[in-house]
């Protein structure tokens, strides 16, 4: 069951009337069972693993709570997180490595005992990992008790809207909500269902939409000249920020309709002048996440370095991001990149900014333009690495953009032009949100029949213009 299917649109009313008629108390104990209903109807078998990472964080955030000497809580704290971390290693690590030396033995007529394995990676892994690790660091931190109500844990981990794509979320900021629910109230539904709305709007009238495009010509890079190339290369950054950007409103609509508030996962990426900017607007749920957990640490043991421990620290942290992207050498090198650039800014930050002083730069929209344009095209080409499927057909991408732009460029004119569209209509609201907050509103309209007509506007052009049955969200690869 996903967001986008039919079985969703049935489930989720249905959940909603049950969660409201349930007693207050006992909403956490329906929300559970609710997850629990939904993962199972991905992949029944895939349950087992949730449940193992929920039983190990429950029981060892427990003994750290109990734990007198720093010596177990630290002890404690390192055996749950191998043991969390083990089955994303297995299924999505070790099967790439195994086949990897496979084909490495082959080529020197070696024997390899291990056959070739082939797993399904169970969706959303890779999140519940990371809700479980940061659950139980913050535990040893002391920055919250564990908790002992082990359905209370279990919920947090599975909570349905997050469990298949995130945000990734803190237990200090959900577990108090899930102990402490509200009645009813009119304004939290309201909210919800307008964020789901334009959530919908995005996955499925621009994410998809584009994505017929990008697959066509990613698909078949050998045959595709350097102009469909670029213009697919161009497109893909929005396809992924409608895509993930849709799934997460969605995911917090769902939320709010239930009174729960969610943490916000982008605000407007495109419109950021730098890339240290870009990462406190993109994936926020993830990058405060590596920010609190990974880059800290790393930088305060690194400190006597100086900038350069600060250096050291962004390149191992965006490592370790393309690593959880996927297993594979293009992510790595797509967080490589991430990791230069901030790296790059960070060692130029003292006289980029003097100079934008002197010149009075900050508040010259021509400048701040260029800027912005700048930081899409270094995203938008380091997503060339997190598109293709091996470094060889990344590289042949980047050969036929700059070599092979002459001739003309496959055109798809219906998808292009829906496309377009719907990249305008998101730009458009991003802009105005971004320099007009308070202007121009159309679902928050005083007058009523300007909201509903807005949102009887938007429904149409998702029942017209979507891609019903496109395909599933990208992050559930991940």
């Amino acid at each position: 069951m996903v967001f986008t299917s039919l079985n969703f649109l049935l489930f989720f009313p249905i959940l909603a009337l049950l969660f409201y008629l349930t007693p207050l108390k006992w909403r956490w104990a329906s929300l559970l069972a609710a997850s629990f209903f939904f993962y199972i109807n991905i992949k029944p078998v895939y349950a087992l693993l949730l449940v193992g990472v929920i039983s190990s964080t429950y029981l060892f955030t427990r003994l750290i709570d109990k734990s007198r000497t720093e010596y177990k809580k630290s002890l404690f704290m390192v055996i749950n997180i191998i043991l969390v971390l083990l089955p994303l290693f297995f299924f999505k690590y070790f099967t790439v490595t195994n086949n990897a030396i496979i084909q490495l033995m082959e080529s020197r007529n070696l024997h390899w005992p291990l056959p070739e394995i082939k797993y399904m990676l169970p969706i959303g892994i890779s999140f519940y990992t990371f809700m479980a690790i940061g659950y139980t660091i913050d535990v040893y931190n002391e920055e919250l008790e564990a908790d002992r109500n082990i359905g209370i844990v279990a919920l947090f981990i599975s909570f349905f809207p997050l469990i298949l794509s995130g945000p990734i979320e803190r237990a200090k900021n959900m577990i108090p909500q899930f102990r402490e629910f509200h009645p009813i109230n009119y304004e939290n539904v309201a909210a919800g269902l307008k964020m789901m709305l334009w959530g919908y709007f995005m996955k499925l009238v621009v994410a998809d939409r584009i994505g017929i495009y990008v697959d066509v010509v990613y698909g078949n890079i050998l045959n595709h000249n350097g102009s469909s190339l670029l213009i697919a290369s161009i497109l893909y950054p929005f396809q992924v920020y409608a895509d993930l950007g849709g799934y997460s409103l969605i995911a917090i609509g769902v939320s709010k309709v239930m009174g729960l508030n969610v943490m916000q996962n982008f605000k407007r990426p495109f419109f950021a002048t730098s890339m240290a900017e870009f990462w406190r607007r993109w994936h926020i749920s993830l990058i405060t996440w590596l920010t609190d957990y990974v880059y800290t640490p790393l930088s305060f043991s690194l400190r006597k370095l100086g900038i350069w421990g600060i250096v050291l620290a962004l390149m191992m942290t965006f490592m370790i991001a393309g690593i959880w992207h996927n297993a594979a050498m293009t992510f790595v090198l797509w967080g490589l990149m991430q990791g230069a650039f901030l790296s790059f800014e960070a060692l130029t930050y003292k006289k980029r900014n003097a100079f934008e002083k002197k010149n009075n730069l900050n508040s010259n929209p021509l400048y701040l333009a260029f800027c912005m344009i700048i930081t899409f095209i270094l995203f938008a080409s380091s997503q060339i690495f997190g598109r293709a499927i091996t470094i060889k057909d990344s590289w042949m991408v980047f050969n036929k953009i700059f070599t092979d732009i002459d001739g003309a460029p496959y055109l798809d004119l219906t998808t292009l032009s829906y496309s377009m569209v719907g990249i305008l209509i998101l730009f458009l609201k991003d802009f105005k949100d971004e320099f007009y907050p308070g202007k121009f509103s159309f679902f928050q309209n005083q007058k009523l029949w300007i909201r509903y007509c807005s949102y009887l506007t938007f429904l149409f052009i998702i029942i017209l213009f979507g891609v019903v049955g496109g395909n599933d969200f990208i992050y559930f690869q991940f």
